[in-house]
């Protein structure tokens, strides 16, 4: 996702997070000293404060036990946050990082908004590193700076003879020293300092160290609670059938059979769905299927993938919203020695998150609480608010880890649907969708179409670049505001930014929404489409200019020397230009997207049935501060088989108005003995943190497609992989 910069007007990342946070204190109950930060988004501070957009926030607590509680704004759902982001707090804090719990935050807007996403309390976009990089080492050398302060107060002597250590104020001078615990009452009535310094990268001791992830021990032993596993007194199970056409009606049900099940309790009907609640999950399914079930199918019983796809094609051939032009494209292509064109295609996406969609509601004539893991909390608090008529007061959210996000979960749908339910059921019930719903009534990365042309020059120099493709826009829904004449910040992010130096540039894009078929945030978003599209039609360029891939990027790279380093660290440990077995190839991709520079080379066999196998994936990033390397390994990983799965595999497609696709039989994802070697080389600097979560997945899919043309002289343009198209006649 993007930033609120790029939303709001264009100030980067680092003007966010930079400008000087006022910190406040205040005596927590139980004798907890919390330490909260403003937050500000790239706005006036006069509008912020007008709007209550941004409030202090509390996120550090310092117990009596001398324990640190760390209020994490930010989800859980695999990539590290709660490792990562109390790292930044221990490191100034100067406590170990056994000494920290991490607590996932209420529910609230104001107090959790995230700045880099507009103010919405959302974990997404890669940005929690990002948005917390400096203000929670704020908080945590300003708690430092009032136990030190305290000690030093107790003791008569200066704060500066004073220093933190391990948990405890300590007086060299004279061996005195104290717990934290035992200074958090004379803390809280210290002065917030109004400034505070913080470490040098030279003196980190957490930071840019590969820590052990504090949630893995609850993980590994089962301890971990999940949202699918939560369990209350007097639960019942409910799964559900929900109109297979988009937009489609319950006309009648017929529940003989289902009642007749044991077990089964309860059949929910809604507008357009049917609900079997019972006393676990398999009396729910059989129950389900016992249902006899008549839909109306409504205006889009007809839909298929082919009439979206053609009206992608229309709208590409008429004029779209301009994102960005530079020189004059026109005219330069005129003038081209030679020029290429070319049209790229990609397909609605799943999100197939490993935990299926669940949610578990009590709704109660006065109250309603919620269990779910979401990553917009604050906006499934609204929703189950919605749904019952209660004010937000009286909804209470539980947030839990999450089993894979993806993006599946910025949306709230799935509590929505839950609460509908659990309004008509006595006690509480865990609505849990089974993969086939999960998959069939998902809200799809965009299907988009793209027209590219560039000219070059006598000597195979770009000298035209024009890109224009349509597809839906999700912001627009999503954060209407920042839909803004006719563009999506999001959907153009890789396309817009391209990190070539290109004398003539020209990007449009047309907003068109398909019928009835919700679309969303998919890992890695704009760039998931629009990197894929830039990195192979760069290669067809180097191809069409009888250029080595590598050293003709190099060559449009003077003017972005980290992007150059990434690139030539890539190619260097991948063994970039050294022989390969027949139809085997080498193929590489980068980019600039999330804050981060990477580079991948994957190296891929083709056999001669047209099957493909991704052997190797080399991937050199530079992130700037790698706060766990560890961490940012994993996810490099992890991103890269969520990326390839969606290379060789990924596709939503419609007939009749229904999705074809409703398991890992028919929407597969990669197997373990398909997993190829992931090697990550991180360049090591103090440049602020970049996002690690989606690049990744962007990255690897063009990096894919270029090897298979080096495998097989075919160049794909569309995905998932058409393996019918490289058997070898």
């Amino acid at each position: 996702m993007m930033m609120a910069s790029d939303l709001l007007g264009g100030a980067g990342a680092d003007a966010l997070v930079s400008r000087r946070l006022f910190l406040k204190a205040s005596s927590a109950a139980g004798g907890a000293l919390l330490l909260g930060f403003d937050l500000l988004a790239d706005v006036d501070r006069a509008v912020a404060a007008e709007q209550e957009t941004f409030e202090p926030n509390a996120f550090v607590r310092v117990g009596r036990d001398g324990r640190v509680k760390i209020i994490v704004p930010y989800v859980e759902m695999g990539q590290g946050n709660y490792t990562t982001i109390p790292m930044l707090v221990a490191e100034e804090l100067e406590v170990p990082l056994d000494a920290v719990d991490a607590e996932h935050a209420p529910p609230n807007e104001k107090l959790y908004g995230n700045p880099l996403l507009g103010g919405v309390q959302a974990t997404g976009g890669s940005t929690a590193t990002r948005a917390v990089w400096k203000p929670l080492r704020e908080a945590g050398a300003a708690a430092r700076t009032m136990l030190v302060a305290a000690a030093a107060q107790r003791w008569s002597v200066a704060p500066s003879s004073c220093k933190a250590q391990d948990g405890e104020v300590v007086h060299p001078g004279t061996g005195r020293r104290l717990t934290y615990g035992a200074l958090v009452e004379a803390a809280s009535a210290q002065p917030v300092p109004q400034s505070v310094e913080l470490k040098r990268p030279e003196d980190f001791k957490l930071i840019g160290t590969s820590a052990k992830r504090l949630d893995a021990p609850a993980k590994v032993s089962g301890k971990a609670v999940y949202g699918i596993d939560v369990r209350l007194p007097n639960l019942k199970i409910a799964t559900l059938a929900q109109s297979p056409v988009f937009g489609g009606r319950l006309k009648s049900v017929d529940d003989t059979k289902a009642k007749a099940v044991k077990g089964v309790r309860q059949i929910v009907r809604l507008d357009d769905c049917v609900a079997v609640v019972a006393d676990h999950m398999g009396a729910a399914k059989k129950g389900l299927e016992a249902l006899d079930i008549e839909w109306d199918d409504g205006s889009h019983r007809n839909l298929e993938t082919a009439d979206i796809q053609r009206e992608l094609e229309e709208a590409t051939l008429k004029r779209g919203a301009v994102a960005k032009e530079v020189g004059d494209v026109a005219k330069a292509l005129e003038t081209a020695a030679r020029k290429v064109d070319a049209t790229y295609q990609v397909p609605f996406l799943a999100h197939a998150t490993m935990e299926p969609m669940n949610c578990t509601v009590h709704v109660r004539p006065d109250a309603c609480e919620v269990w779910v893991g979401n990553q917009v909390i604050a906006r499934a608090q609204a929703a189950a608010a919605a749904v019952t008529g209660l004010p937000l007061e009286k909804v209470a959210i539980h947030n839990h880890l999450i089993g894979g996000g993806f993006g599946r979960r910025l949306e709230v749908d799935g509590v929505t649907r839950a609460v509908q339910i659990a309004k008509l059921v006595d006690g509480p019930v865990k609505v849990i969708w089974t993969r086939e719903e999960d998959i069939q009534h998902d809200m799809y990365r965009p299907f988009f179409l793209d027209r590219i042309s560039a000219g070059l020059d006598g000597s195979g120099a770009v000298i035209a670049w024009r890109h224009h493709f349509a597809g839906s826009s999700i912001l627009s829904r999503w954060l209407p505001p920042a839909f803004q004449n006719g563009l999506d910040p999001e959907t153009i992010d890789g396309a817009a930014n391209i990190i070539y130096g290109l004398p003539n540039f020209r990007l449009e894009y047309s907003r068109v929404e398909p019928p009835g078929i919700p679309t969303a945030f998919w890992r890695s978003v704009g760039p998931s489409h629009n990197i894929f599209v830039v990195e192979s039609f760069i290669d067809e360029l180097a191809a069409a200019a009888k250029k080595d891939p590598v050293s003709f990027r190099l060559s449009l790279l003077d003017h972005q020397p980290r992007a150059k380093t990434v690139l030539a660290l890539a190619a260097e440990k991948s063994g970039w230009g050294t022989p390969l077995p027949e139809r085997r190839g080498r193929g590489v991709s980068v980019q600039f997207v999330f804050g981060t520079y990477m580079a991948q080379v994957a190296e891929v066999e083709v056999t001669n049935d047209g099957s493909v196998r991704v052997r190797k994936v080399v991937c050199a990033v530079d992130c700037g501060t790698a706060i766990n390397p560890d961490v940012v390994e994993a996810q490099v990983q992890g991103a890269v088989m969520f990326g390839i799965s969606a290379a060789l595999y990924g596709e939503i497609s419609l007939k009749n108005g229904r999705v074809e696709q409703g398991n890992f039989d028919t929407y597969q994802v990669l197997r373990l003995n398909e997993a190829p070697t992931v090697e990550v080389h991180i360049v090591k600097n103090n440049e602020p943190p970049g996002g690690m979560g989606e690049p990744g997945t962007s990255a690897v899919v063009p990096a894919v497609s270029n090897a298979i043309y080096a495998a097989t002289s075919i160049r794909l343009r569309r995905m998932p992989i058409d393996a019918s198209a490289l058997v070898n006649k």
